[in-house]
């Protein structure tokens, strides 16, 4: 009797422990679900990593090794420079004492002599590294993304950190629903291709070498006056030093730096052109009583074998003062040695001055 009772029991209370077990399973909340989500690539395939250029190397500046028989004024003249800066430059005491040897800096400090870079070189610029591009339609979710976007970033223009993507079961009525949707879309904008270049009408001073039938090409305009290109940095008005006849011309093969012309002792010497005397003394050997005026960066112009020197260094004069008096201070006759430098090289002077 009592085993019939204690089975009956349980067939009685096992249903109910059954129930009472899915309903326990059934409110237990859910596993936490974590998504895995891939990192944005770093570049994209087909495209090289971005490779960032070295600093350029600054050049050094020019410079001068110092021969037997040189001074510092024969120096100065030969570089285009003004003796008193070059002697600064290289903290020299004494500028009528210099060891052969030594190696003078030929601009100053901190400049480099080839720091520019040259007209048309390649100029090398570091590779920007292109923004990810996320798949579009790579992932499905089918819960609610609440962590925050990978690496910091939320949703842009540029960048989408919660792509989303809708699961719906194959049906007519979804499929219709979908083409629906595609049809009601705004159409992509028209790609607008760019205008051709037009290129630049050829002009006045450089005119087509073949041009079109029916036109007629224009021819450079001629230069009358004696004013230097502006490319060569000159835009001097130059003038002759002094009234006489040339007795010597100028000659790169033969040695001879500029012109000389006779004349009288004490005729006048006029400065060429508007400067700044950087020089004027005896300290230049076969030069005699020598002066040079600086016109600008780029020209000077040199005065010698003077008998009276009437300016000072450092003086400003303008084009056609009278600086000194003509002599034969260390030559064989009465006359003006006259040059052109320009970037410390002799040039004819002949290709500057005015016609006679």
């Amino acid at each position: 009797m009592i085993h019939f009772r204690f089975a009956r029991s349980c067939r009685i209370l096992a249903p109910a422990a059954a129930a009472l077990l899915l309903i326990s399973c059934m409110t237990r909340p859910p596993a936490p679900v974590s998504e895995r989500i891939a990192p944005p690539p770093e570049t994209i395939e087909g495209q090289p990593p971005a490779v960032e250029a070295p600093p350029p190397a600054e050049a050094p500046p020019p410079t001068h090794v110092v021969k037997r028989g040189e001074t510092l004024y024969q120096i100065a003249l030969d570089h285009g420079l003004d003796y008193r800066e070059l002697a600064a430059w290289n903290n020299v005491e004494n500028v009528n004492v210099i060891r052969v040897g030594r190696v003078l800096v030929l601009a100053p400090p901190g400049e480099a002599g080839a720091s520019a870079a040259a007209p048309g070189s390649a100029v090398t610029t570091p590779l920007a590294a292109a923004p990810p591009i996320a798949p579009v339609g790579s992932e499905t979710r089918t819960l609610p993304f609440t962590g925050a976007a990978p690496s910091g970033r939320s949703n842009t223009a540029a960048y989408k950190s919660e792509p989303k993507a809708l699961k719906l079961p194959y049906s007519e009525q979804a499929l219709a629903q979908m083409q629906q949707s595609s049809a009601a879309a705004p159409p992509a904008p028209p790609v607008v291709a760019p205008p051709a270049p037009v290129a630049a009408a050829p002009s006045a001073a450089e005119p087509s070498a073949t041009p079109s039938p029916g036109t007629v090409a224009a021819a450079p305009a001629r230069i009358e006056s004696s004013r230097v290109p502006e490319i060569d940095g000159g835009n001097i008005d130059w003038a002759w030093p002094t009234a006489g006849k040339v007795i010597s011309g100028f000659s790169e093969t033969a040695n001879l730096k500029g012109i000389d012309i006779a004349g009288k002792s004490g005729q006048p010497v006029l400065a060429s052109g508007p400067g700044k005397v950087v020089y004027a003394g005896s300290g230049l050997r076969g030069y005699g009583k020598l002066i040079i005026i600086k016109h600008n960066d780029t020209f000077l112009s040199a005065y010698a074998h003077n008998r009276e020197i009437l300016v000072k260094e450092g003086q400003q004069v303008a084009r056609g003062q009278k600086i000194a008096e003509m002599g034969d201070s260390d030559a064989d006759q009465v006359k003006l040695h006259f040059e052109i430098r320009r970037l410390g090289k002799p040039v004819d002077p002949a290709k500057f001055l005015p016609p006679a």
